[in-house]
């Protein structure tokens, strides 16, 4: 297709679809009977007598009603099937034309996004959901729990752990009628049309926006967090905040995934230690606290720290160079800042690359 062409098509395209607010009331007046005089419509919209007939035959241009003149002149209704049966297919080819033309951008191009419509929201939603290897936290409403229900199921059957918020908590479905474990791990209903939706990939890729961005307010808009020195801010935000005041729990996978696993929340972490017991190994990729070094450090997992408020979790491993304690994000206490951690039951567990 030339860019003639392409362009052509845009136009013929979203000529179809460019009907004003008189026209789209007239049309749907029309589907919903059939068959309307002018009056009959101006009777049953808003649409001020003079301007029926300019409105109609605006329509009727476009190929969406026939207009027959007798008298009274009657607007009659065309198939949508056979109405829109052209566009669809010129639809169809441009979307194809476009995709060869398309160039996606860089995602970290921007450390910080800020985004106002609610379609880039929902699609950065989406592609957070999707991106996730092996950790997601979650904070949904119900309709968007449904929206996202596939990519979730997916990502619980690719072996990735999800921690689901549902609120408000007072239109959470119940588990009787949903079965969360199918799209979380661990799932949670929170009070309150105040809790934000959140997204946190790995602890890294993240996107916060307010429930009102969902809705058609006009005060709406959603940050996304693209690389991990920033997208901790929305994951600690989750867990100490939003997880530790979702009081009611919706579903829990009391079995567990296998070992070896791979965190970005120490919380979690030490969570699974204390809740599932025995000895424990890490490697733990991150950097030393002091020097800002980059550093692996692996050992037998000997102490956890851990407070019920969820605030406070570090661990404490047993290393060739004696006891190094292992903190989250922005650790100051500890010996190293984690950023990721993986835990196995035999051996401290290998890394992809080595």
């Amino acid at each position: 297709m030339t860019q003639n062409d392409l362009r052509s098509t845009v136009e013929r395209v979203g000529d179809r679809f460019t009907l004003g607010e008189y026209e789209i009331d007239a049309y749907l007046s029309v589907l919903e009977h059939g068959q309307l005089t002018a009056s009959e419509i101006a009777d049953r919209t808003d649409i001020p007598q003079p301007r029926v007939y300019d409105t109609v035959r605006s329509l009727s241009d476009r190929g969406l009603v026939e207009l027959r003149e007798s008298r009274p002149m009657k607007i009659v209704a065309i198939d949508p099937k056979e109405a829109f049966d052209d566009v669809q297919s010129s639809l169809e080819e441009l979307v194809e034309e476009l995709g060869t033309r398309y160039t996606a951008p860089a995602r970290e191009t921007e450390a910080v996004s800020l985004v106002k419509s609610r379609s880039t929201i929902l699609r950065y939603l989406e592609e957070v959901i999707e991106d996730a290897e092996y950790e997601l936290a979650l904070s949904l409403t119900p309709d968007l729990l449904t929206r996202f229900e596939d990519e979730l199921r997916r990502a619980v059957a690719d072996g990735v752990s999800v921690d689901l918020i549902v609120t408000p908590a007072a239109d959470a479905p119940s588990p009787e009628e949903f079965d969360y474990l199918e799209v979380a791990t661990t799932a949670r209903a929170r009070r309150g049309i105040t809790t934000p939706v959140v997204a946190v990939a790995d602890g890294e890729y993240s996107i916060y926006a307010t429930q009102d961005a969902l809705r058609d307010d006009q005060d709406r808009y959603g940050v996304i967090f693209n690389r991990s020195a920033l997208g901790f801010l929305v994951s600690g935000f989750f867990g100490t905040v939003l997880w530790t005041t979702a009081n009611e729990t919706l579903g829990e996978d009391g079995e567990g995934r296998p070992y070896p696993r791979r965190y970005a929340s120490i919380r979690r972490c030490v969570k699974d230690v204390i809740d599932e017991g025995g000895e424990f190994y890490a490697t733990i990729e991150g950097r030393e606290v002091e020097t800002g070094s980059a550093t692996v450090v692996r050992g037998r997992i000997v102490d956890v720290s851990f407070e019920l408020t969820e605030e406070v979790a570090g661990l404490t491993l047993e290393t060739d160079a004696g006891e190094v304690t292992i903190g989250g994000r922005v650790a100051a206490l500890e010996d190293v800042e984690a950023y990721e951690i993986h835990i196995g039951r035999s051996s401290p567990p290998t890394l992809e690359d080595e």
